[in-house]
């Protein structure tokens, strides 16, 4: 038991001995400089970093750097650190030294390992094929083999308008598999419509200039709504000429395609069109017509309340024809005078020119 607590002991003094204070010591008129201030590699990359100890007279064996990966060289009071490849998910430098006063001064830079997503994926969570409007679905993106994770920014897209922002929680260094998720409620608009999302490290000024960007496939969406009139309301009653063309408009927009079934008055033929066209209205076409609109998803009806009033045609007719008869008339009797007078001084003519 004695032998145990020696060793213990021994085991704490070495651990003291080499054990530095990280961040900047009160006591300490300068820490020791790294370039770059930060460090960002990606995985496999190789990397390097250099510390400006101390400004004043460092000498002997009164600074270093540590490192777990890697190598270290000095020159003068500068320490150089070079990795072939970096393979290390957590790891960090410290550069120090030990004042006159037997301070010890140091500074560490932390070195993030990242690596880009291998892949990003989208989908419905629990539901596949169609979606019907007004209802709620909620839409995942899956981003598989990232680090690190907290640096991961999730955007989820429809078309080109993004719909949100989302970050991970976990602190996880190593490269880890992440799904986001985000609740939508589609509108007859997004018929047709693409979701996809798009993950990004966010790594900061340290980082690559061009941040990594993976992107999901597109995801096409299918919403079905019930059937909409195009056309405004009719009057209460619509009245028409005998004789004149009659047009019911009853077209409308629905997903899917809507169905059209018309209620006629007594004696007229079924239809099935959006829009009903009787080319010569009479007394037998007055009455209710109604038309039913249905899709898988709903139902509307119109209705149209005919109303056929007595053509004035026929009485044109006969004024006009009255009117012009009576024209042809006075036009023949005016023709037959002119001829008169017409003969009469053709024969004059002949008589002076006889004479002459």
């Amino acid at each position: 038991m004695f032998c145990c607590c020696i060793f213990l002991a021994v085991s704490l003094l070495h651990s003291l001995c080499h054990f530095h204070v990280s961040g900047y010591d009160p006591s300490c008129t300068e820490n020791p400089v790294f370039t770059p201030s930060a460090l960002i590699v990606k995985y496999g990359d190789p990397a390097n970093a250099t510390c400006d100890v101390c400004q004043k007279d460092c000498s002997g064996d009164s600074f270093g750097l540590e490192h777990a990966v890697g190598k270290g060289t000095q020159n003068g009071t500068t320490m150089i650190w070079t990795v072939d490849r970096l393979t290390e998910w957590d790891t960090s430098l410290l550069c120090y030294y030990t004042s006159d006063d037997g301070d010890q001064c140091s500074s560490i830079l932390d070195i993030t390992t990242y690596q880009p997503p291998e892949s990003v994926s989208i989908s419905f969570v629990n539901h596949t094929g169609m979606m019907f409007e007004y209802q709620q679905y909620t839409l995942q993106c899956s981003v598989q083999n990232v680090a690190p994770v907290q640096n991961l920014t999730v955007t989820f897209y429809r078309g080109n308008t993004a719909l949100g922002h989302l970050q991970s929680n976990s602190e996880e260094k190593k490269p880890v598999n992440e799904s986001f998720t985000l609740n939508i409620t589609p509108s007859r608009e997004d018929d047709g419509a693409q979701y996809w999302c798009e993950a990004k490290l966010e790594l900061g000024p340290a980082g690559p200039q061009r941040p990594p960007v993976v992107t999901s496939e597109k995801l096409p969406a299918i919403v079905h709504y019930g059937p909409e009139l195009n056309e405004p309301p009719n009057p209460d009653v619509i009245t028409i000429t005998e004789g004149d063309t009659l047009h019911l408009n009853c077209s409308s927009v629905g997903n899917p395609s809507p169905s059209y079934t018309w209620t006629l008055p007594t004696n007229s033929p079924s239809y099935s069109g959006s829009v009903l066209t009787i080319k010569s209205v009479g007394f037998e076409h007055e009455g209710q017509y109604i038309c039913t609109v249905s899709n898988t998803v709903g139902t509307v009806t119109k209705e149209f309340n005919i109303d056929v009033q007595v053509s004035s045609i026929p009485h044109t007719y006969i004024i006009g024809g009255t009117i012009l008869g009576a024209l042809v008339l006075v036009g023949l009797s005016l023709g037959c005078y002119c001829k008169r007078n017409q003969r009469g001084n053709y024969k004059l003519s002949k008589i002076i020119v006889i004479d002459s």
